[in-house]
């Protein structure tokens, strides 16, 4: 067997079994068989894929090789092998790469050194004849040589020569024994080299003899003559004229004459006859021996490198070792003609490599990742008719046919002779035996197929080239093997591996596999063209077998038989990974129609299902081809199914599917192998799988042999997904070092142009782009790879199939839908029809329900639906079938009715010649037609229609006439045999049809394997409907439409976001199922795996939701919150979370919770295990189960301890967001923590001290990160400070501290605030804790931080001043003192520090603080000691800068005075204001005013500004806005502080002015609005000392007044007289009487006892509506506040007075403003007056309440009319210029106000009005007095107007006050009217 050996290492395939007897070590997957024509039609598409570079380099010497190794197996049993035959050496090996390549273009000059071979036959062949045997070693140095100069040993031919002239068979047949004759003496005479003809007809005639002696010698001497290229013919003008393929020759009969009667017909090459010749030699009674030397001489024909064989002799020879094969009984001769069939075909495709083109590798590893070999660049070629050298072109015996067909006497019915018979006979063998066998031939080589129908023509219009021929020889044997897989197999052969047909159908499937694995360059070559003979068009190689390979598959991928079924899945598998950018459509069909719905189908086996499974793991670990299915089929809108989608739905389900849910436990292998005992009988005759594997082929005998088993597939299959979108969508983050790790193939770059190859004038353009095995992706993504685009696209789609789903649940939505989308252009009708008429998915049902409404949009809709149909020269039945097959016909008789109309009227607008007089007919019969379709198929119907009761039926429709019966009978008979269904209803149909109960139907199901008989049923339906797929998409290729066929290569990265997202539900499914169900580890490792990887892909596209999801579940899968439930399993899912933090801690973003809570969950588990922590209780209070002890060691195990601290160790890597994200996450867990064993005394603290670690970690993190860090650290540091637990809460403060000693180490920049932030916790626990200790704590860590660090004290001064600010606020008092302490300490030793880091105001502010505390007296007191002590620290200190002796206060502030002066001056405002101890006010009040006092010299007038705007003004705020009463706890607390602080500090205000007169000068305007709300409150204490506070302004700066101040001061007391006018009064609606009783008026009476409230009076302008009614309580108020404006009007009246009175505002103010003053005195005055004498006004205000009382104004009257008779009398008399200029307007008001008053005073009556008296008795007096003063001509003036009145005063009792200044009076009239002399 040592030779057997050596041509198993040399050949693709390995032996086939050889007969019955061979037992199961013999193979599993060969044999060949006649099949069935196919059907029309191809498709082009281009890619190149090469084969491994490995392949290419031993091709060559493979070829030359086998031939030697194949006849030596052949050998030894022929009893010859003497040593001549051992001597002989093999032919020279022909030479390789280009030395070869040009060989075959140009015939060899010379082959030197050619030698003899001879066959070794293993031991065990039969014997062979001695015809072989004698030669002796010496005549080898006898040659002959060639005219060519080839040497040839004469022995060699000689003793063939002799052995044939010696026979009988010479000695009976004349024409024989000449020629032998004539043969010998051209050699002896040295002639015979040029006369092979001659020398080769004897041999021929010996073939023909059927001796077995002589055939074997002639035989092995032509196969030597061949090996010494001896049949070589130059007779050029032969061969040119020659019809290509050439005719079979003729053979002469045994007695006829060579080329006797053929003289008509052109001579057949030489190489032609040779291998006619030995074609011929075989017949089904061929011996053995004469078989063995058959196969030598064909494989030396074949393989010979100098002598090409074409076409038909091609076809002939292969045939012939194909039949060898089938029929031979020996093993050994099977197996030689296995091994030479594949080398055959090899070398066939071998030789179709031209030029240097090296083609990219196919690899054809397990996995099918391309690529796994380098190669160079890709050298580009072109095919030219004329080029650099042109090559001959080789007519005649290479032909020069362009046509795709064999030729006639090829394609005929019968071989290539034109007999039928299986085995090789001539074309004039009559025997009927050879026309009688029927049972494997191979015609299917010749038969005339549809397919092959391209035109036949002449064939001169374009000269083939040597290169063309090869592609054809190629094309025509790889046709060949594809029709004979299609051969249907019956029952009997399906069950029996040895019967002829299996064997045939398995080797034809073996050998397509074998070409596809090793030539697949071929395949994709754009430049392995074939040309029509006809037109010269060019057809792809591709192109050109598309349709035997698709229809090959889709016939055998259904087979049940195992063998047939996993080999056609090989073969997909090979078109899949190296043919898919050339056969997209073709792929999705088979997919969708056969592969997918086997893995769905409940009667497909386990075994189909795992061999698809094994296939798609193959595709899931090619990254590239599984995005590439994702784009060209999911995101195609074209494609019918989302190929990528529902392969991952269908994988998951297979992966998670639970035991517990299969039906089948204990499935049979395969229901081709039904248990019968024929089977069991030839158990042994199963074949072996390994003894005939291709490269690359999955052994499928271990899989699909258990449920268990289909499910670690479906999870083998996802974990492979995940990683190959992992290394697609992820490698773009790696550096080339990971890159180059994660090589995979790259299917090559599809050409840019798809359109097939057509010889014109660019054809030499046409270059094939070739490619290096690259990375997974190009760095640089194609341009035409859009991810938008397909994102597009893929949206399109599922909006498509939603409007479709809208469409099948209610149409009139769906159509709506569609429409708004676009997918319908318009409402038209023609566009809804097309739309229902040309898209898949839609429901028969609901198209037949829209289409069938009454509305006239739908009826519009159905006419131009029907009017798309095409009827045209179709017969009745077929149009109706086509019609009724587009939609279903509704129910209702009325939409039947309307359709059948439609109907009728288009077939007969259709159909001219029908016998239908009228549409009418047509309409008639349709309607029977259904009718009768209905009656025949429906089970319901018991008596069915006769053929009688249908014509009868129909009779008399035609217009009256009958319609004739001929027509009826064929509508009848083709309704009974052809039910008309719709697509889905056959399919339907096809499903299981489920036993009925009872014995007999269990009887009957005795011996049946009704599964195999259903998934036969379903099968065959499902490659019927593949078929008629195939024969439409070929015809459409042939209208030249491509459609959407565009296949899109894959280069960019994005890609794996959506095809993630479309399928991660799945991914979570099949993942999750298992891993919950099983313990199996490597099934556990298997999900962890995919879960990493899923996490991976999320994480890198930022998916939210889906990472989520797969964190939380792999989370949960720990186990951790349920320890005694807890298995290894879940400490592998641990470990998984642990890498999956480590490596993806970038990414995780929220989902960081979830595996910080696992980690913290796990250091309590190892607590718990070391005896540390007790486990939880239940929420019943039930104890839970603790972890085993394995368990708990496991989680102390180095992988996992250094797996969690990695998590933290590692967090510095973390970028800058992410660690955000950790930080936050780890701070919710630390609370969550805290929160669930807060209570107890020993709380969980593991998370707070990681988050003290990772701070350490990321110490060295630029301040940006840290600052967002802190945001979140020191948030939690506030809760976790602040808990209830004081062990939780010192620990934290304790790790606060210990990261701020750290942080205080690295200095801080100025304006930088990082210290201030990280120090906030602190003074968060000092307000919100309210433990004591804890406070305590926090000042013990400042004040050894402040010990330690400060020097490096910036920004966090400022929050420690907050923290003792904090302090000072606390109840506890060794709390405040401390902290005061603490502050007095820093205010002494590190107040220049304090103040160049900017902190003065802090200390300030903190100080403050602690004046304003009222608890601690003695703190408070040193504290606003402290705080005057600290101006004159702040003056003298250089870090402030302050100028002291400033004096020029208009220079303008700078910053200096803002930040140190004014935080002391405010607050010394704040303790005025907030200060809670009157001692402490009072001495902040006083402090303050004398601060200003002091050194308010050197104040900028801007800063003077400030001062009084913001500290001096608000403090009187509280009067004017009730929001300022807030800061006081009770009414109480007020009234105290506005009687004692604000009262002073209002006369210390008015201090300030007079003291600061020249500077605050500017500001008088504020305080004067600030005196009149004083003034105008309803608290007349608030009020006079208001007016007192007025009143000594002025006198106090009197003298620093000018006039436009005047005129201001002026307008003060006009507003404040009119602001206190009590116009109210004479308000009609408040003397209304309301229905209340008369005490209800006194029921509330308030108090303005000593309580005083700041209330400001309300505006006059506030007019009550006409029509509005008052409450009483209105009416209280209102009254309540007219006393207090009559009382406030009186009090200035009296200021006015007694600053009138005053010599020196008098003598300064202008008597304009004086008169002003006046005029607004003399309003007063007169509204008085009206309301005094309006006595109606006065009793009704009495009645309803106002007084208790009859209420008047008579001091008010009497008040300002004094004031106003004084002021105007002194005016008057007033000798300067100005007074006396305006003497006039004096006199004008004087007069008539003296007048008045006196005849008022006349009209009192003494005895009810007394106090009028009282009160008038000093006006009266005054103003006689002031008459009595007027000049003499003014007197005289007035005299007779007062005259009577002052004598009326005499009839009265006046008092003596009067009497007086009347005695002058008269005596001044008689002065002036001369009655008295003036006295000397």
């Amino acid at each position: 067997m040592e030779e057997e050996n050596k041509l198993e290492s040399h050949s693709p395939t390995t032996s086939i079994p050889h007969d019955a007897d061979t037992s199961q070590e013999t193979l599993e997957t060969i044999s060949l068989s006649d099949s069935r024509v196919p059907g029309d039609g191809g498709l082009t598409v281009d890619e190149n894929v090469g084969t491994t570079e490995e392949q290419n380099s031993q091709e060559h010497s493979l070829d030359t090789l086998s031939e030697d190794a194949v006849l030596h197996t052949a050998g030894s049993k022929n009893g010859n092998g003497n040593a001549e035959d051992d001597n002989n050496t093999a032919p020279p090996i022909p030479p390789k790469s280009h030395e070869q390549d040009e060989a075959r273009y140009t015939r060899p000059a010379v082959v030197e050194n050619h030698q003899d071979t001879t066959v070794h036959t293993p031991p065990g062949s039969r014997s062979q004849s001695q015809s072989l045997s004698s030669t002796s070693g010496a005549s080898h140095k006898r040659s002959m040589t060639i005219s060519k100069g080839h040497n040839v040993s004469m022995v060699l031919i000689t003793t063939a020569l002799e052995t044939i002239a010696s026979s009988k068979e010479a000695r009976r047949s004349v024409p024989l024994r000449e020629s032998t004759q004539r043969a010998l003496e051209l050699i002896r005479s040295n002639q015979g080299g040029d006369r092979p003809r001659e020398i080769f007809e004897p041999l021929r005639q010996a073939c023909e003899t059927r001796n077995e002696k002589l055939m074997i010698a002639s035989l092995d001497c032509i196969s030597k003559l061949i090996s010494y290229s001896f049949f070589i013919e130059d007779d050029i003008h032969v061969l040119h004229s020659m019809p290509s393929p050439p005719p079979s020759p003729l053979p002469a009969g045994r007695n006829s004459n060579t080329g006797g009667s053929h003289l008509a017909i052109p001579l057949p090459s030489l190489v032609d006859l040779v291998a006619h010749t030995i074609t011929s030699c075989h017949m089904e009674t061929t011996p053995d021996t004469v078989s063995l030397q058959i196969v030598k001489a064909l494989l030396s024909l074949v393989l010979s490198p100098t002598i090409l064989v074409h076409h038909s002799s091609l076809l002939k020879a292969v045939r012939t070792v194909y039949n060898i094969f089938l029929l031979s009984t020996d093993p050994v001769n099977q197996m030689v003609a296995q091994g030479g069939l594949t080398q055959m075909v090899h070398h066939v495709f071998t030789r179709c490599r031209r030029g240097n083109n090296s083609k990219l590798p196919f690899d054809s590893s397990p996995l099918g990742n391309p690529g796994s070999s380098p190669s160079s660049n890709r050298e580009s070629f072109a095919l030219s008719v004329s080029e650099s050298e042109p090559r001959p072109s080789l007519n005649g015996s290479t032909d020069s046919s362009h046509d795709l067909r064999l030729p006639d006497n090829v394609s005929s019915s019968g071989d290539v002779n034109g007999s039928s018979a299986e085995t090789v006979a001539t074309s004039n063998d009559p025997t009927p035996d050879s026309r009688a066998q029927h049972k494997l031939t191979l015609q299917s080589f010749e038969v005339k197929n549809p397919l092959d129908a391209l035109p036949e023509a002449e064939h001169d219009a374009y000269q083939l080239t040597l290169d063309d021929l090869f592609v054809k020889d190629a094309f025509l044997v790889f046709r060949a093997l594809c029709k004979l897989t299609m051969k249907p197999l019956n029952t009997e052969s399906e069950r029996d591996l040895k019967s002829h047909p299996m064997r045939s159908k398995l080797l034809s499937l073996h050998l397509v596999l074998t070409v596809l694995n090793s030539h697949m360059s071929l395949f994709v070559d754009p430049s392995a063209i074939i040309y029509s003979s006809s037109t010269n068009e060019a057809t792809s190689f591709v192109q050109a077998i598309n349709q035997y390979l698709c229809l090959c598959l889709s016939r055998n991928a259904v087979s049940p038989v195992p063998q047939v079924f996993e080999i056609s899945v090989e073969i997909f598998w090979r078109v899949l990974s190296g043919m898919r950018t050339k056969l997209k459509k073709e792929i999705e069909v088979l997919l969708h129609e056969i592969f997918i719905p086997i893995l769905e189908m409940r009667t497909s086996t386990l075994k189909q299902k795992a061999v698809i499974l094994a296939m798609l793991s193959r595709l899931c670990q090619d990254p590239q081809a599984l995005v590439e299915i994702y784009l060209n089929y999911d995101c195609d809108s074209e494609a019918a199914d989302n190929i990528y989608e529902h392969l991952m739905n269908i994988i998951s389900k297979f992966g998670s599917a639970s035991s517990s849910n299969q039906q089948r436990m204990n499935e049979p292998p395969s229901p081709a192998l039904s248990p019968t005992p024929k089977n069991q009988n030839h158990a042994s005759a199963s074949w072996s799988v390994t003894t005939m594997s291709v490269p690359g082929t999955l052994d499928t005998s271990t899989i699909g042999l258990s449920e268990s088993q289909l499910r670690r597939q479906g999870l083998e299959c996802l974990a492979a997904v995940l990683r190959s979108l992992v290394t697609w969508g992820t490698a773009a983050s790696k550096g080339p070092e990971e890159t180059a790790s994660l090589l995979s193939a790259r299917s090559q770059i599809e050409e840019s142009k798809r359109d097939p190859v057509t010889p014109d004038a660019n054809l030499d353009k046409l270059s094939v782009t070739g490619g290096s095995v690259e990375a997974l992706r190009q760095a640089t993504p194609d341009i035409v790879d859009d991810p938008t685009k397909f994102e597009s696209a893929k949206q399109k789609k599922t909006t498509l199939l939603e409007g479709i789903k809208k469409f099948n649940y209610k149409p009139k939505r769906g159509i709506q839908f569609l429409i708004e989308t676009g997918f319908i252009p318009s409402k038209a009708p023609e566009d809804i029809a097309l739309f229902l008429l040309s898209t898949d998915g839609l429901n028969k049902s609901m198209i037949g329900e829209y289409l069938g409404e009454g509305d006239e949009e739908n009826i519009a809709t159905m006419h131009s639906f029907v009017n798309q149909l095409e009827f045209k020269d179709l017969p009745f039945v077929d149009a109706l079938r086509l019609f009724l097959q587009s939609f279903r016909l509704p129910g209702e008789a009325q939409k039947i009715d309307r359709f059948m109309l439609k109907f009728a009227e288009r077939y007969i607008a259709g159909n001219i010649k029908t016998p239908f007089a009228s549409a009418e007919s047509a309409y008639v019969l349709a309607y029977s037609t259904i009718m009768l379709n209905t009656d025949a198929h429906s089970r319901q119907i018991k008596k069915r229609m006769t053929r009688a009761d249908f014509l009868k039926n129909n009779r008399g429709i035609n217009e009256g006439a009958d319609l004739p019966e001929d027509f009826l009978s064929q509508i009848y008979d083709e309704i009974q045999n052809n039910e008309i269904r719709m697509k889905d209803e056959v399919e339907a149909g096809l499903s299981i049809v489920a036993t009925g109960p009872g014995l007999a139907n269990a009887i009957a199901s005795v011996g049946r394997d009704l599964q195999k008989e259903a998934y036969v049923l379903q099968s065959n339906g499902m490659a019927n409907k593949t078929e008629a797929l195939f024969r439409t998409m070929m015809r459409t290729q042939r209208k030249g439409s491509k459609g959407g066929d565009q296949f899109f290569s894959a280069s960019h990265f994005v890609h794996v976001r959506p095809m993630f997202e479309v399928a991660w539900i799945p991914f979570l499914a099949g993942l999750s199922g298992p891993l919950q169900e099983t313990d199996d580890l490597e099934v556990v490792e298997l999900c962890l795996d995919g879960f990493k990887n899923a996490i991976r892909i999320v994480c890198f596209f930022d998916l939210e939701l889906q990472r989520n999801a797969f964190v939380t579940t792999l989370a949960k899968f720990t186990f951790l919150n349920n320890l005694g439930e807890m298995k290894t399993k879940n400490m592998e899912a641990i470990k998984a979370l642990l890498d999956v933090a480590v490596n993806e801690g970038n990414n995780l973003k929220g989902s960081w919770h979830e595996v910080l809570t696992c980690v913290s969950q796990l250091e309590h588990m190892q607590l718990i295990s070391n005896g540390v922590d007790v486990i939880d209780t239940g929420k019943k209070g039930r104890s839970r189960k603790v972890p085993t002890e394995e368990l708990a060691n496991e989680s102390r195990s180095t992988h996992i301890t250094v797996a969690a601290d990695m998590v933290f160790s590692l967090s510095h890597f973390l970028s800058g967001n992410a660690i955000v994200d950790f930080v936050q996450a780890l701070c919710d867990v630390s609370w969550e923590e805290i929160q669930s064993s807060g209570l107890s005394q020993q709380p969980r603290l593991f998370s707070l001290q990681k988050l003290v670690d990772i701070s350490y970690y990321n110490m060295t993190r630029i301040r940006l990160e840290w600052s967002n860090l802190w945001d979140i650290l020191g948030e939690h540091f506030n809760l976790v400070c602040c808990h209830n637990n004081p062990h939780v809460a010192s620990f934290a403060l304790d790790s606060l501290r210990q990261l701020a000693m750290r942080f205080l180490e690295k200095e801080e920049l100025p304006h930088f605030k990082f210290q201030k932030d990280f120090l906030k916790p602190f003074e968060y626990t000092m307000v919100h804790n309210q433990n004591p200790d804890i406070r305590d704590l926090v000042l013990q860590c400042l004040q050894q931080m402040i010990q330690a660090r400060a020097q490096n004290l910036r920004s966090g001064w400022r929050t420690m001043f907050g923290v003792f600010s904090a302090a000072s606020k606390v109840v506890t008092e060794r709390v405040a003192n401390s902290a005061f302490e603490i502050v007095t300490r820093l205010n002494r030793d590190h107040f220049p520090a304090i103040v160049k880091y900017g902190a003065f105001a802090d200390l300030t502010v903190c100080i403050t603080e602690f004046c304003k505390v009222s608890k601690y007296q003695k703190i408070s007191l040193l504290a606003i000691a402290m705080l005057r002590g600290v101006i004159p620290v702040m003056l003298q200190c250089p870090e402030c800068a302050i100028a002291v002796d400033n004096a020029n206060v208009d220079q303008p502030m700078d910053d200096s005075m803002i930040r140190f002066w004014f935080p002391v001056l405010f607050g010394l405002y704040d303790i005025i204001m907030n200060g809670e101890d009157l001692e402490v006010r009072r001495l902040a009040l006083d402090s303050l005013f004398s601060t200003l006092k002091t050194y308010g010299a050197t104040y900028p007038v801007e800063f003077w500004d400030t001062v009084c705007q913001e500290l001096l003004f608000p403090i009187f705020a509280v009067l004017k806005s009730s929001q300022d009463l807030s800061r006081f706890s009770t009414q109480e607390d007020m009234s105290v502080w506005l009687s004692t602080t604000m009262i002073q500090a209002l006369r210390d205000l008015i201090g300030l002015y007079t003291f600061y007169f020249d500077i605050l000068e500017r500001f008088l305007d504020g305080l004067l609005d600030l005196l009149c709300v004083c003034i105008c409150q309803e608290n007349d204490t608030l009020a006079r000392i208001g007016t007192s506070c007025f009143q000594q302004l002025l006198e106090n700066n009197v003298n620093k007044l000018s006039p436009a101040r005047w005129e201001r001061v002026t307008t003060t007391f006009v507003r404040l007289f009119r602001t206190t006018t009590p116009y109210q009064l004479f308000d009609e609606s408040l003397r209304v009487e309301l229905d209340t009783p008369s005490d209800s008026a006194e029921a509330s009476t308030e108090s303005n006892g000593l309580t005083i409230l700041p209330a400001p009076l309300s505006p006059n302008n506030e007019q009550p509506k006409p029509d509005a009614r008052i409450s009483l309580s209105d009416r209280r108020r209102i009254f309540k506040q007219i006393i207090v404006k009559c009382v406030l009007q009186l009090l200035l009246i009296e200021t006015t007075n007694d600053l009138l009175r005053n010599n020196d505002i008098y003598g300064t103010i202008p008597p304009g403003q004086l008169l002003r003053m006046m005029g607004v005195l003399d309003q007063s005055y007169q509204f008085a007056r009206s309301f005094n004498e309006d006595k109606d006004l006065r009793t009704g205000l009495w009645k309803v309440g106002f007084m208790k009382h009859l209420p008047n104004l008579l001091k008010q009257e009497s008040s300002s009319a004094a004031t106003l008779v004084h002021v105007l009398l002194r005016m008057y008399h007033d000798i300067r210029p100005e007074h006396q200029a305006a003497r006039p307007q004096i006199a004008e008001r004087l007069v008539p106000l003296g007048v008045g008053v006196l005849r008022d005073f006349n009209k009192l009556k003494a005895d009810s009005q007394s106090k009028n008296i009282l009160a008038w008795t000093p006006v009266v007096a005054e103003i006689l007095e002031g008459y009595c003063r007027f000049d003499v001509k003014d007197f005289a003036q007035y005299l007779s107007v007062i005259y009577p009145l002052a004598t009326e005063l005499l009839s009265r009792d006046i008092a003596p006050e009067i009497r007086q200044p009347l005695k002058t009076y008269f005596e001044r009239v008689g002065y002036v009217k001369r009655i008295v002399d003036l006295s000397p």
